[in-house]
């Protein structure tokens, strides 16, 4: 079977299996239930990856009700709408449930696409867009972007240690090389390559860019002309159905897997465990270090799987999808918490209120290690002015049957991201009539 018809044929058994088996509600809501909508997509070209990221976000709510009793004693309701990665589709989920139980405890869209096509919506909704990892960089500027949380990084921060890690393996300077992008012709693949083009300026390296048609099983020309362009490093904005295309075409190109660094959505181990030796070297970033494990995986299959109410299949704990699917859901729990701080335990909170909460994290190394996350995250911070928390990030790379940590800690370089922010942030502001809060 052609590797095109065997990724379709794995979508449509993935799609008839998400619609068999995932209810698109655990409950009917009752009045003292705080309600968290789940944005997914099980279906369409980004389900290898957008079902254990929508797993991880329904197991880690669970846990929470059934071994904890809630958030002090407030129980989360959820319902789950499929986007299929559609950006329209994406949209109607967020009207119809934006002001369900409520109103919405904030929404994880899982696209850049539909977080653009929202982000507007949420200013007049007064409405949490929650993206961790992805979305729109200039969001970590909270002065304009009241609505949005681009917790743990961006798409900026992540391109920036990539080229970090590269400028370490070539003796501290990327001068004269050529980095060459390949990337997903779509709102989240273009999000690095303002990022990309600053630091090329300033620093003397080439940026080639090859943008793939979605949802991108047919990539043989844009690696046939890598070959011929002979770039140094290719750094990888991909995901779903297209990582193991790619990752196929560069072995059969000859491009080596260890010069190829993936953003994290394009290193799971779905995108690489099917391919086993032919991607080793294979190198991939992660939202802090969602390779790693910890008692909240312990605590997941021991209060929810073993007593049968596990969303996905219990070998998916520990996968890195589902771990950032569960870290994700994490922080909209902990934002629930803090408010509830503020505005009263045992309360059912607002929308407004779970804004502040958000705005407010302060999870700590004792707190992280409190919840099952010590060995997972290192400790975060949001304020008014920075919604984007401390960035961390690190290194995993594939040995052809396992991740393995390739890297220590990285953090991105202020010196170009903050001018970016804080540029784009004015921007539009100006091009939307808005006002940005004062901070101070």
């Amino acid at each position: 079977m052609r590797f095109t018809s065997l990724v379709r044929t794995t979508l449509l058994a993935a799609a008839a299996l998400a619609s068999a088996t995932v209810p698109l509600a655990v409950q009917a809501q009752a009045a003292n239930e705080q309600f968290i909508p789940l944005l997914v997509y099980r279906t369409g070209q980004f389900a290898p990856l957008g079902i254990p990221w929508g797993d991880g976000k329904q197991d880690y709510l669970k846990l929470i009700n059934a071994r904890d009793g809630g958030v002090n004693g407030v129980k989360l309701a959820f319902e789950e709408c499929e986007t299929a990665y559609d950006a329209a589709k994406g949209v109607e989920c967020y009207e119809r449930l934006k002001t369900k139980g409520g109103g919405a405890s904030g929404f994880d869209t899982q696209s850049t696409g539909i977080t653009f096509a929202v982000t507007d919506k949420a200013f007049v909704d007064k409405v949490v867009v929650e993206t961790p990892g992805y979305g729109l960089s200039a969001s970590a500027d909270g002065s304009v972007f009241e609505w949005n949380f681009p917790l743990l990084g961006t798409y900026w921060t992540a391109a920036d240690v990539m080229l970090q890690d590269i400028a370490k393996k070539e003796g501290g300077s990327l001068k004269g090389k050529k980095i060459a992008l390949v990337y997903h012709d779509s709102p989240y693949g273009k999000e690095p390559i303002a990022l990309l083009q600053r630091r090329s300026a300033a620093e003397g390296f080439e940026v080639q860019l090859y943008p793939v048609t979605p949802p991108g099983v047919e990539q043989k020309s844009v690696w046939l002309q890598i070959r011929q362009a002979r770039p140094d490093y290719v750094l990888f904005w991909s995901a779903g159905v297209m990582t193991p295309a790619g990752i196929r075409e560069a072995q059969a190109s000859g491009f080596p897997r260890e010069k190829m660094y993936a953003i994290w959505w394009a290193g799971s181990d779905h995108d690489v465990k099917d391919i086993g030796a032919g991607a080793k070297g294979y190198n991939a970033i992660t939202l802090h270090n969602s390779s790693a494990r910890d008692r909240v995986h312990e605590d997941l299959k021991k209060f929810v799987y073993d007593k049968g109410q596990g969303t996905g299949a219990a070998t998916e704990i520990g996968a890195l999808a589902h771990t950032r699917g569960m870290m994700i859901a994490m922080l909209q729990v902990e934002a629930i918490r803090a408010a509830q701080e503020k505005y009263g335990k045992g309360k059912v909170m607002t929308p407004e209120q779970v804004r502040w909460g958000f705005e407010n994290l302060n999870l700590t190394a004792d707190k992280l290690k409190a919840l099952g996350f010590g060995e997972v995250m290192r400790p975060v911070q949001t304020s008014c002015s920075n919604h984007m928390g401390t960035d961390w990030a690190r290194i995993v790379q594939w040995d052809g049957a396992k991740w393995n940590l390739a890297s220590d800690w990285y953090q991105s370089d202020k010196t170009h991201i903050d001018p970016m922010v804080k540029e784009a942030a004015a921007k539009y502001a100006k091009d939307k009539n808005l006002k940005p809060r004062s901070c101070s």
